[in-house]
Formats: C-alpha cells, sequence, structure tokens
C-alpha cells in the first residue's frame, strides 16, 4: 500500500474549493428554499394542493445543482477553455430550436424545450457560454489598445443569442448579454473611450427599437407605465406598485414568515419568481433584505477576487465576467421590486423559482471554484495581465 508523501500531501491540501463562495451559495439557497415555501404556502394550500410543493421541486433542483457544482469544480479551467466554442455552439442551436415548433409556449412566451416532466430553458444555459466564449476570443490580446475589430467579434458574439432570446420575447437576458460583454471588453483592455462610444450606439439601438416599434408590447407598457408611474399605477405599473407596498409593509423587522397580505393574497404576481425580494422585503424586512444584498456583495467581491488570482488571462475573463452576471442579476432585479428601474423579468440568483436558472448559476459558481482550485499560489510567479 503506498502512501503520500510529504509533497503530495501539500499538493493535495491545496486543491481545496472555495468555502467562502460556497458557503454564501449554501446560504442564498437555504434561504431561497425558506422563502419559496414561505411565498407559496398559502395559496397552494388555498387551492388544495400540498403546500411544500414548490419548496420541494425547488429541491430537486437544488439537489441537481449541487451534483452540477461539483463537476464544474473537478473540470479544470484549461478543460472550459476547449470546450467554449462547442458549449456556445450548443447554446446557440437550443436557442434557434426553442424558436422552431420544438419550443414550448408559457404565457405568450416561446422560451422553453419541453422534456415531458421538466421545460428547459436554453438560454440560461447561454449565460455562462456567451462568458467563456468572450473570455477565448480577448484571453490572447496582448495590445495596449483593444482593435475595433476584435471589439466587433466580441460584440457579434453576444448579439447572436441576444438577438435569438429578444426574440422569445426576453428583453432581460438580452440585456445581461450586452452588460457582460461590456465589463468583459473593460476588463480586457478596452480604452474608456471605445466603451463610451459602444455605450452611445446602444442607446442609438434602443431609440430606433422604440421609434420602429421593434419592442413587443407588452415591454413598450411595461416602459411606459414605469415612466409614468402615478397614470398607470393601477394598470400597467400595478404590479411595480404593489410590490412596493409589500416592502414599505415589512418594516425593520418584517411582518413575518408567511405573513404579509400582499404575498399572501397573491396581490404581487411571481412572487416566488421575479418578485421573490418582494416577498423578503415583506416578511423579512429591512435587516433581511439587507442581509441578502450583503450575502450577494460578498459573493461579488469573491467572485472578483477569484479573477485577480486566476493563472490565466481566461481564467481571469471568465470569473469577472461571471461576477458582472450575477451583479447585473442583483442590480436590476431588486431595482424592479424597488421601483427604480421597469420591470424585465430578471430572476434573482438562488432565491427566485426555476430550475433551469438555478442550475444555470451553479454551473456557474462551480467553474469559478475550479479557476479558485487552481490559481496562483503564493510564490507563484503569476501571469502578466
Amino acid at each position: 500500500m503506498k502512501t503520500m508523501t510529504g509533497v503530495e500531501l501539500r499538493k493535495r491540501s491545496q486543491v481545496k474549493p472555495d468555502l467562502i463562495l460556497i458557503g454564501v451559495v449554501a446560504a442564498l439557497t437555504a434561504l431561497g428554499l425558506l422563502m419559496i415555501f414561505s411565498s407559496t404556502a398559502p395559496r397552494l394550500e388555498a387551492t388544495g394542493s400540498s403546500p411544500s410543493t414548490d419548496m420541494v421541486r425547488q429541491g430537486v433542483f437544488v439537489l441537481f445543482g449541487v451534483a452540477v457544482l461539483i463537476v464544474a469544480s473537478a473540470v479544470s479551467d484549461r478543460t472550459w477553455q476547449s470546450v467554449a466554442p462547442l458549449l456556445y455552439g450548443i447554446a446557440l442551436l437550443l436557442l434557434l430550436a426553442v424558436l422552431s415548433p420544438v419550443g414550448a409556449i408559457r404565457q405568450g412566451a416561446q422560451r422553453w424545450i419541453s422534456l415531458g416532466i421538466i421545460d428547459v430553458q436554453p438560454s440560461e444555459l447561454a449565460k455562462p457560454a456567451v462568458v467563456m466564449a468572450l473570455a477565448l476570443l480577448l484571453a490572447p490580446i496582448q495590445e495596449n489598445r483593444m482593435r475595433w475589430i476584435r471589439v466587433g467579434k466580441a460584440v457579434a458574439i453576444a448579439a447572436i443569442p441576444a438577438a435569438l432570446v429578444f426574440e422569445q420575447p426576453d428583453l432581460g437576458t438580452a440585456l445581461v448579454f450586452g452588460f457582460v460583454t461590456l465589463v468583459m471588453l473593460f476588463v480586457a483592455g478596452t480604452s474608456f473611450r471605445q466603451i463610451a462610444l459602444l455605450l452611445i450606439a446602444a442607446i442609438i439601438a434602443l431609440v430606433a427599437a422604440l421609434e420602429l416599434g421593434v419592442l413587443h408590447e407588452y415591454q413598450f407598457n411595461r416602459l411606459v407605465g414605469f415612466l409614468n408611474t402615478d397614470e398607470y399605477s393601477l394598470s400597467l405599473n400595478y404590479n411595480q406598485n404593489q410590490s412596493q407596498v409589500a416592502i414599505g409593509s415589512g418594516g425593520l423587522f418584517g411582518q413575518g414568515l408567511f405573513e404579509g397580505t400582499q404575498t399572501n393574497l397573491s396581490f404581487v404576481p411571481s412572487q416566488s419568481t421575479d418578485f421573490i425580494f418582494t416577498a423578503i422585503g415583506e416578511q423579512l424586512g429591512f435587516v433581511g433584505g439587507a442581509l441578502v444584498l450583503g450575502l450577494f456583495g460578498l459573493l461579488i467581491w469573491r467572485m472578483l477576487m477569484v479573477a485577480n488570482l486566476a493563472r490565466d488571462r481566461f481564467a481571469q475573463l471568465t470569473a469577472a465576467g461571471i461576477a458582472a452576471m450575477f451583479a447585473f442579476h442583483v442590480f436590476v432585479n431588486v431595482g424592479m421590486t424597488l421601483g427604480i428601474l421597469p420591470v424585465t423579468g430578471i430572476p434573482l440568483p438562488f432565491l427566485s423559482f426555476g430550475g433551469s436558472f438555478y442550475l444555470s448559476m451553479m454551473l456557474c459558481v462551480g467553474v469559478v471554484n475550479s479557476i479558485w482550485m487552481r490559481r496562483v499560489r503564493p510564490g507563484q510567479r503569476p501571469f502578466t495581465g
């Protein structure tokens, strides 16, 4: 029987997961299960269903998510780099399939592929796929100034899936791709002037979309309701107003789990999905909401630290892109529930009910954890980024 040498033991002890990263994810997941149960139990019980139905369903996805996290962590960042084109290609094929007769329509949107017992949302797989495809493109750059040809390629990598998800329609995910692209271009060395020009181009494109009627009717109505809150408080902006009422009624410490008229009486729609932060604010109050935001802040900070310790450019850009994706999700979702941003339908990571989204986020965390486990060690020479 072989025994490990001191060197082997040291090497093995160094390959440890990021316990802070995983601990934060575990805390958010546990809170998510609790809030899904608390926000859906009264409604389910009133309809004669088991009050724990949605929580149990999400719990099954959590178990699969843990497996995804473990596998993604075991795969090296170099392997992720080599399979990035394949993942991107698969994501595009699945997005095309969604828009074909294969795609399932739910509530007027064609975003899913039905597999019988579950519906898969390919746009969620596209998020990490786009991040890694961009990292692969931008990693080899050595010049001091980013060339416009490479900027154009990066924009194209994000624009193709963004156009496909916009057609579903899903404006929120399309915006995720745009924000992540800008952040990764900046990290890769794009100048402030180039970023500014890209932002100006994006604003012009948005104005043109409004003028040409490219936005779907419900998307346009959401924007109109947001810009005219008082006029449409009982119609276009009803959901967002009810969300603000719920959060305000929570006060400092909240009304308690399973309590709160806005959540229990379903005044706020999608209370376990896109508006889960509303339930947190009403039932757990300002303290609970602040705790959630603090956990997300710690999560994003940790991902940026991993990016700083990455052993190569691809790993650094991937971790930074994933951090940007999480930051955008949190900012837009919370801003939506507080009424400072229009409703876009972007869920809150680890808290919102949904299988595809949860598995996608766990895949992203697994990739970041993989980068951490193979980071630059003390005494090793870091790459020159």
